[in-house]
């Protein structure tokens, strides 16, 4: 049985750049850099930097992306800070709570966003997306 997400690799072209945007920039924990990757920290999250001949040049047209959660209190300093930053934004979307939807140096497509799934169904059992199915009464944080 699958017990949690373990980790995420992504491909860059220039390692030294995307460690710089991730730790410096973004504030991810540096814990290891070699000439062809990285692992960082984002809370308990480990994201691997691999170096890639064949990195996207590109963002895809889909809506497939990474988001990182940011407690509420921090997220308009903290976007403001990397809008400031000239951090390149892809979508802009307050639908679902407040986000902040960026490119990384290799236009991998992340969020910043405020909230986490258990808010998020408390929301949606109040106003369902067209067809929305619930499968469990109630869903609790240390349910497995």
């Amino acid at each position: 049985m699958i017990t949690a997400l373990n980790h995420i690799t992504l491909s860059v072209s220039d390692v030294e750049q995307s460690f710089e945007f991730y730790t410096k920039v973004l504030g991810c924990r540096a814990i290891a850099k070699w000439h062809k990757g990285a692992y960082l920290l984002a809370g308990d999250l480990w994201l691997c930097l691999s170096l890639d001949e064949h990195t996207r040049t590109s963002s895809v047209a889909e809506y497939t992306h990474i988001a990182f959660s940011i407690a509420e209190e921090n997220f308009l300093e903290y976007s403001d800070r990397l809008i400031n930053l000239g951090v390149k934004q892809w979508k802009q979307n307050i639908s679902e709570g407040d986000s902040l939807y960026i490119l990384d140096p290799d236009h991998h497509k992340l969020e910043l966003h405020v909230g986490d799934l258990f808010s998020r169904i408390a929301a949606t059992r109040k106003a369902p997306y067209e067809g929305m199915e619930f499968f469990e009464n109630e869903v609790k944080k240390d349910q497995n």
